[in-house]
């Protein structure tokens, strides 16, 4: 386990989305990205994993590949990254940097569609 502070861990989150290359970056703009301590029951359950299960991220909306021509006056998307759990499976501060770089990565392809399934098949 790494002690990585909330401040550093935003930071890091940060870092992350500015390494997202154009275009993907500019159709972010309708998406919160959000740092949390900790998974609640309602989030693993919606990310379908049980109580003794590791959430280091959650896509919460609608993929752009659902979206119609009635999309308009939505909230905007959420992505959360979980502090607690990431810092829990790291054993460096870089291992943390390249799993929240990761989970970044993998949240922001659930907005663009991209399913778990297809992650894993190209190296998720």
């Amino acid at each position: 386990m790494v002690e990585v502070s909330l401040e550093e861990f935003q930071r890091l989150v940060a870092d992350a989305l500015d390494e997202i290359p154009e275009p993907f970056a500019s159709h972010l703009s309708n998406v919160d990205v959000i740092v949390e301590d900790e998974p609640t029951n309602e989030d693993l359950d919606q990310a379908d994993i049980d109580s003794q299960g590791t959430l280091f991220g959650l896509y919460q909306g609608i993929p752009q590949t659902e979206r119609t021509a009635n999309y308009t006056w939505v909230m905007p998307d959420k992505i959360t990254i979980f502090r607690g759990p990431i810092s829990r499976a790291c054993q460096t501060r870089d291992d943390v940097r390249e799993e929240v770089a990761v989970t970044v990565v993998h949240e922001i392809a659930h907005h663009f569609g991209i399913s778990d399934e297809r992650l894993d098949e190209l190296g998720w």
